[in-house]
């Protein structure tokens, strides 16, 4: 199970990102637990959304406390984002990256614990709730994600969306830092915002409320759709149990990780792209 999870050439590309670890407070002190058997661990936990305490002792990924000690350290050093960052070059060293076009779309999850980055969902009869804000390439491939609560309104967040996508580098040359095209459906109407796009040199297609079904943007706007229900299969992004808003944004970067580490492995070994 464990070599199924994270695999030699996923550590590889971890391993370097991951933070010293803290000297030991006393010589006899006791060994640090193996850094690949936690992080196995801790993506167990995203696909299977167990509770930490009940993580299987059988897996030989010390106990959940560890885990999740370990996770919020990680994310606390910025770990998840480097190594979404690393992918993301990766990607487009292995042209499946696509800046033609991005779009950007929300989901609402029940926050069951509260918290803060909860909110009274509009959705759900004003049930404490997160909104998951995310934006990917032309392919789906997840390029940058966000948390807030589920009463924040989309069009608020389209420009941390696209401000927050990291320049991609991966070839020689400048690196990508600016689309040429950026869709969303009525949810982000804001003329302030297609403003700013076209200051920006980037041609909104939003499309506009009050007004009859007809856009056409759902023929290619599907893929960010498609991202949220790979993002919802790992079972810890479809309800919140966290109360801490920093753990469940270690989880929810961490989706995307797997998500573009699947795309280049596919890509590297098989013709098609993961689906």
């Amino acid at each position: 199970m464990a070599r199924e999870l994270v695999d030699d050439e996923l550590w590889e590309i971890v391993c370097p990102l991951l933070p010293p670890p803290p000297p030991h407070k006393t010589p006899a002190g006791r060994k640090r637990f193996d850094e690949r058997r936690v992080f196995t661990g801790i993506v167990f936990i995203l696909q299977s959304g167990l509770p930490w305490e009940m993580l299987p002792r059988e897996m030989g990924c010390g106990s959940g406390m560890t885990c999740w000690r370990r996770a919020r350290d990680w994310q606390k050093a910025g770990v998840w984002e480097k190594l979404h960052r690393v992918l993301l070059a990766k990607l487009r060293n292995a042209d499946r990256l696509d800046f033609s076009r991005v779009i950007a779309d929300s989901s609402s999850v029940r926050a069951v614990h509260g918290g803060k980055k909860t909110g009274p969902n509009p959705t759900d009869r004003r049930k404490a709730g997160s909104k998951h804000h995310l934006v990917v390439d032309s392919n789906g491939t997840p390029l940058n994600v966000i948390l807030t609560a589920a009463n924040r309104h989309d069009s608020t967040q389209l420009m941390p969306l696209l401000d927050g996508v990291p320049s991609i580098a991966g070839r020689r040359g400048r690196p990508l830092s600016k689309p040429h095209c950026v869709q969303a459906d009525r949810g982000y109407d804001c003329e302030r915002y297609r403003r700013i796009l076209r200051q920006r040199q980037i041609t909104p297609q939003i499309g506009k409320r009050l007004t009859r079904h007809g856009s056409h943007l759902g023929m290619t706007r599907w893929v960010v759709e498609r991202t949220f229900a790979w993002l919802h299969q790992f079972r810890r992004l479809r309800v919140r149990y966290e109360r801490r808003a920093d753990m469940h944004e270690g989880f929810l970067r961490l989706g995307c990780v797997i998500i573009c580490w699947r795309t280049l492995r596919n890509a590297l070994r098989e013709p098609f792209p993961f689906c």
